[in-house]
């Protein structure tokens, strides 16, 4: 009969510092299916690293390990791990239960890798009632005995039902009634078929086996047959299918389809809820950060539209035409001297059409205004009919200048918000009589609020007919600005060459005189763009620091707890856990990690700026796309610093890990 597991000529050997151990000197060995064997020797004779190699836990230097007669040496990590999950179950001394999770989930643990759907926990249940820990089932390894702590480990090394189980001394730190009860579930399983391999130190242990191998100095020096009372009733023959089947658990299996992640997402919170404070803490980085990407675009996005509510008063597509200064004898004359506009100047200008939409003319200058017992200095504009639309200056209490009003110089006022506060308080001014430099006005309107365009307020203003300002209260005879509206942004450029050249015609005027000057409303426009973005850069900048910093915060919580979870990974790998499950899982618990402060990051910034906005008065704007950038952010974040911890954990060896102290 083929053997199942076969050793010909295999050598191990260690670094330790800088000396070498040779764990295994050419042993070759053959194990029958359905046997129980005992391994035996002191302390560093290679039993424990005999059973990790024949466990698929390590590998040999040289020489050839066969398993229903083929080679597996040659085998990747990933094709290993699978012949683990399907034919071997392992008894470890030291029990290698996972404390966070209840008894039944540490039983069902290794279907998580099986390749198969379900939750299983059925048959996790059934097999802790054959091992007496029926009613124990949702208790947690810290509430149980040693003794019922390693019937749980052989309840989950049974659970993928497996032909050979591995126990790596597993009465070890059991008191003798407690070892006679785990030695009698063996020779149970042994009765069923099962092939049994045990390492032992101890001859009572070992008296169990029906063949007992005793190792010294790597080698095996004696190799004993037993008669076993109650041995296997039945073995089957079938060496062909179940070699088959071998072969078949080693392939790669689907992620997806097979409900593996779901059950690595599972773990993944499971580890994190086990240390609830310290991953509050590892999150609190990635919160603040993107707590403050929130908050601060929230900022940046509400000065954003306040520049373009701004932007709006001053209207769109807009052309300030005002008088310039001439040198004449050396010295420099007023602005406005040399070209003086006129109303001719505006109905020409708005005849180009159709390039040009609107034109209007306005005086400015100053006045004091006074209503009862109070008084107040403002800005004066007098404006022409169409200034109301070109300016978004039609108030929206009251109404605007009709052009009969402003054909007849009508002594009709509009008062900015500034201006209303001052004199009235609270109180409705539409209908009043204001004194404008003494001469009486009815207001008849209330501008529409415009806020403070650099130094001057635009609400401190009153609004009179240009006629009225010009022959009634100024005394002016010219325009102070004409304002010439463009139909298209586009066309811009070509209507300031028009102009220019229509009012140097109109004027008699030579291009050195520097008598006008057009100025592009675009240009303020895209200066406080500009301004507007590099603002929201730099707010940006500094919440990306403060992810980045949270970010290397979760990498060093990873990395200890790769650390602290060798033993535990090195379990995982022995149950079947291929390095992509053990890399993803890391990953999947990074990810969860940030992903949860970034929630809670996404909360706490729009509350911030809900605060800010109530009780600062300050402009924010909170918008979905920074919470769908900070929340994939801090994803990304979670899988940058979590690869390398991750990596390390996948990296480890199995046997390595599991000796980790």
């Amino acid at each position: 009969m083929m053997p199942l597991l076969e050793l010909v000529d295999v050598h191990r050997s260690y670094k330790i510092g800088e000396s070498t151990v040779h764990a295994l000197r050419g042993v070759s060995l053959k194990i029958r299916r359905g046997e129980f064997v005992a391994v035996m020797g002191s302390s560093g004779s290679g039993k424990s690293s005999l059973l990790h190699i024949l466990g698929l836990l390590d590998n040999p230097d040289s020489g050839e390990y066969r398993i229903f007669g083929r080679n597996v040496n040659d085998l990747s990590g990933d094709e290993q791990a699978g012949l683990r999950n399907h034919m071997a179950g392992f008894v470890f001394q030291q029990f290698h239960l996972l404390k966070r999770m209840s008894v039944v989930d540490n039983v069902r643990l290794p279907h998580i890798y099986s390749g198969e759907q379900g939750d299983f926990r059925q048959e996790a249940l059934r097999r802790l009632e054959e091992v007496g820990l029926g009613h124990r089932t949702d208790h947690t390894p810290n509430q149980l005995s040693g003794g019922e702590q390693q019937r749980v480990a052989i309840a989950r090394a049974l659970i993928r039902d497996p032909g050979i189980i591995f126990a790596d001394e597993p009465t070890g730190n059991l008191d003798s009634v407690n070892s006679a009860e785990i030695m009698k579930i063996l020779q149970d399983l042994h009765r069923e078929g099962r092939t049994i391999i045990m390492v032992t130190h101890e001859h009572d242990i070992a008296a169990y086996a029906g063949r007992v191998l005793t190792m010294r100095d790597g080698l095996v020096v004696s190799d004993e047959q037993r008669d076993v009372v109650d041995g296997p009733t039945e073995i089957p023959n079938d060496y062909e299918k179940a070699g088959e089947s071998m072969w078949h658990a080693s392939r790669p299996i689907s992620l997806w389809k097979d409900g593996r992640f779901i059950g690595f997402m599972q773990q993944a919170f499971q580890a994190i809820f086990a240390n609830k404070v310290r991953s509050f803490l590892s999150v609190l980085g990635i919160l603040v950060g993107v707590a403050s990407v929130i908050a601060l675009m929230a900022l940046g996005e509400g000065a954003k539209s306040a520049m373009q509510e701004e932007l709006k008063s001053m209207g769109s597509n807009l052309l300030s035409v005002r008088g310039g200064s001439s040198k004449v004898r050396g010295s420099a004359r007023a602005a406005g001297a040399i070209a003086p506009f006129t109303f001719t100047d505006v109905k020409d200008i708005a005849a180009m059409r159709p390039m040009i939409r609107n034109a209007a003319g306005t005086v400015s200058g100053s006045a004091r205004i006074v209503y009862g017992n109070k008084n107040w200095s403002a800005s004066l504009d007098g404006v022409g009919f169409e200034f109301g639309l070109m300016r978004a200056a039609v108030p929206s209490i009251g109404r605007w200048f009709t052009r009969e009003e402003i054909q007849k110089r009508d002594k009709v006022a509009i008062l900015g918000m500034t201006v209303v506060r001052e004199l009235f308080g609270n109180a409705n001014p539409l209908g009043r009589t204001v004194k404008i430099n003494r001469i009486n006005f009815r207001v008849i309107g209330v501008a529409p609020p415009k806020g403070f365009s650099g130094p001057r307020d635009g609400d401190d203003v009153v609004m009179i007919p240009v006629t009225t300002a010009m022959y009634r209260v100024l005394g002016k005879d010219y325009l102070s600005y004409i304002y010439v509206e463009v139909r298209h942004a586009a066309e811009i450029k070509k209507a300031k060459k028009a102009i220019s050249a229509l009012i140097m015609k109109n004027h008699r005027l030579r291009e050195a005189d520097e008598a006008f000057y057009i100025r592009d409303m675009t240009e303020i426009q895209e200066m406080l763009s500009s301004t507007t973005q590099t603002m929201s850069l730099l707010l940006g900048s500094i919440a990306a620091i403060s992810l980045l910093v949270g970010g290397i915060g979760i990498m060093n919580i990873m990395l200890v707890s790769v650390t602290e979870r060798t033993r535990e990974i090195g379990l995982r790998k022995a149950i079947g856990a291929r390095r992509s499950d053990i890399l993803l899982q890391f990953l999947v618990e990074s990810v969860g990690l940030t992903l949860s402060g970034g929630i809670m990051g996404v909360v706490s910034g729009t509350g911030i700026a809900f605060l800010l906005a109530l009780f600062a008065g300050w402009s924010v704007k909170a918008s979905l796309l920074s919470v769908v950038l900070a929340t994939c952010f801090s994803a990304l974040i979670g899988i940058f610093f979590g690869l390398w911890p991750a990596r390390k954990a996948a990296d480890l060896k199995p046997v390595e890990a599991l000796r980790y102290e």
